[in-house]
């Protein structure tokens, strides 16, 4: 090797060590090292760039935006509360998660799948007091199992096929044939999860927590006619363990029915009154078949889906001072609904119209965005804020969001279309469609990923253009002897070293000539190293930049590069011990 090859396994090494042993942020480590080898001259600038044209790349992009419109519709909460249920346990909820993911990613690209599911695991976690960061390396590492599982669950799979397509003297991969060793891998990856998890997974705490005398306001909603909730109880309704909100009362047909019990069945034209904080009235306001009680707000001009929740402190130079909300014309002075008031942090009871406001009033109000803009410095208010992510779902268009994520999944699956295609069209439809806007697609696609993904396959790219890794591979190979089980056994780990440092493409890519010269050598089949580099590419399990499902739920579950090791690094040789056990058996040498 010469010295670029050895500058760049140097900078690897101080990458991998400031990932693990510091908590500075992964975009930066790794932009840095792209950085070092720029100056030494080691890659090109359009080397060092070249990630953020890779498909992938732009692949995971497009679907942070295909998400925004399911979570826009509310289709991707419809779709967690079906598929993830309410479990009681943090186990159970693992189970039932990792179950679902994995037979859904054997034969839907692994990428959407986590993608549509990161913010629905985080808005189910809290409703149901679990900690997200015991449920989303779960979710990871669930759908890179169930990839390994068909032919088309996985890229890696797809490309090692390819290179066998392209080899003369070996019979193309059938659909199904690296099920004999991926559902056997799949199941003890799972069960090895749920078995360890409680050790080896961390329970992050959120960096900060709603304090206990925070505002609790007290909110009135309606059952609506035709309402999926009519008919239902409390329980069914999931009405019943709101996080931070309780139903203190029911009032139906002038009479009211107090401590409500969780068998009660909700009617048409219910008045449920909450009672609770900012943010769990915010999660009220998504729920289906729910709507503000206060009549005003369904006068203001702007539809729903374009308003937002904003808090509002009364001055006491406000006009309104001293008069109901009825009397003060509150709509019409101001363009803003009062849907509930908090005084001294506490509730006020009564209708909302009926309630006389005092100077020091903390309003929650319903309004187009301008309102902060237009009263963030009028003398009428003290304080006003929009509370993030507070627009009423689009549920009547969370059918058509469906149908094109539907249409994405059977377009890359069954059709054969490039998946950043697919995903660029998916994209577009949603926008077109106002599943969507284009401030809420921005907002959501998260950057920080994109840029980790972008610079570790640009240091791949180095490892594998300097000669670094193939020489690497070789040097190791080499050292197995005339023992094709050993040889097997080198393949596979040097296939999941290089996924663990580079991407699991690349890693199969370099390895596949060598571990077939390395057969042919040994006077052996093949067949066995090819299942052995599709298996251990894919399973990349110690880092989080060796497979990208990894690098997207690296920031929502507030993980450091350590966790990833202490599960994944123990998970990895488990699941090698089982595949090299099964393959050789399957495929003989």
């Amino acid at each position: 090797m010469g010295f670029d090859a050895w500058y760049a396994i140097a900078v690897v090494l101080v990458t991998t060590a400031l990932l693990v042993f510091t908590r500075i942020g992964p975009d930066l480590v790794l932009v840095a090292a792209l950085t070092a080898l720029l100056v030494a001259g080691v890659t090109s600038p359009a080397e060092a760039l070249a990630g953020l044209a890779n498909p992938g790349l732009a692949t995971v992009g497009v679907l942070y935006v295909v998400v925004s419109g399911l979570i826009e519709t509310g289709a991707a909460h419809a779709a967690g509360q079906w598929m993830l249920g309410r479990p009681r346990t943090t186990i159970g909820a693992q189970a039932r998660l990792m179950s679902t993911v994995t037979a859904l990613s054997a034969f839907l690209n692994n990428t959407p799948v986590v993608a549509m599911l990161i913010p629905t695991v985080q808005d189910w976690a809290r409703k149901n007091g679990l900690p997200v960061s015991r449920l989303l390396i779960p979710l990871s590492y669930a759908a890179i199992l169930g990839g390994t599982c068909t032919l088309i669950g996985t890229s890696t799979n797809l490309v090692v096929s390819g290179l066998v397509a392209t080899h003369p003297g070996l019979s193309p991969i059938g659909f199904f044939e690296i099920a004999w060793v991926g559902v056997p891998t799949a199941l003890a990856g799972v069960l090895f999860v749920l078995a360890t998890s409680r050790w080896l997974l961390p329970e992050r705490k959120p960096p900060i927590r709603r304090p206990a005398d925070a505002r609790e306001y007290a909110v009135e909603m309606v059952v609506e006619p035709r309402s999926p909730l009519a008919g239902r109880s409390i329980e069914e309704a999931g009405l019943r363990r709101l996080p931070g909100l309780f139903l203190a009362e029911i009032e139906r047909d002038g009479r009211v029915i107090p401590a409500v019990a969780p068998t009660e069945i909700l009617h048409s034209s219910d008045r449920l009154v909450f009672v609770g904080g900012v943010d769990s009235v915010v999660d009220l306001y998504k729920i289906k078949g729910l709507v503000p009680a206060p009549d005003q707000v369904f006068k203001l001009d702007a539809p729903r889906p374009e308003r937002l929740l904003v808090e509002a402190v009364v001055s006491g130079s406000s006009p309104v001072v001293g008069m109901t909300i009825r009397d003060g014309r509150f709509r019409t002075r101001y363009e803003a609904v009062v849907v509930a008031v908090a005084r001294g942090g506490r509730r006020i009871p009564g209708r909302i119209g009926d309630i006389t406001l005092r100077a020091g009033d903390t309003l929650l109000l319903e309004a187009r965005p301008s309102f902060v803009e237009l009263q963030k410095h009028s003398r009428d208010f003290y304080l006003v804020s929009a509370i993030e992510d507070s627009s009423p779902p689009r549920h009547e268009r969370a059918a058509i969001a469906t149908a094109i994520l539907a249409g994405m999944i059977a377009a890359v699956s069954i059709g054969g279309v490039p998946m950043v295609v697919a995903g660029l069209v998916s994209a577009g439809l949603m926008l077109l469609a106002r599943c969507t806007t284009g401030p809420i697609a921005r907002r959501s696609v998260d950057w920080q990923v994109l840029t980790v993904i972008a610079a570790a396959i640009a240091l791949g790219n180095t490892l594998e253009k300097t000669g670094a890794a193939a020489s690497i591979a070789s040097a190791w190979l080499s050292m197995a002897g005339d023992d094709p089980l050993l040889a097997l056994a080198v393949a596979y780990g040097l296939t999941s070293l290089l996924s663990a440092i580079i991407t699991n493409n690349g890693a199969a890519v370099i390895m596949f000539p060598i571990a077939i010269a390395s057969a042919a050598a040994l006077g052996v089949s093949p067949r066995p190293f090819v299942i052995a580099i599709m298996m251990a590419a894919s399973a990349a399990f110690a880092t989080p930049i060796g497979y990208q499902t990894n690098l997207m739920v690296y920031g929502p579950g507030g993980y450091r590069f350590s966790d990833y090791l202490r599960i994944g690094l123990p998970l990895t040789l488990v699941l090698a011990g089982v595949a090299l056990l099964i393959v050789p058996r399957v495929w003989p040498f």
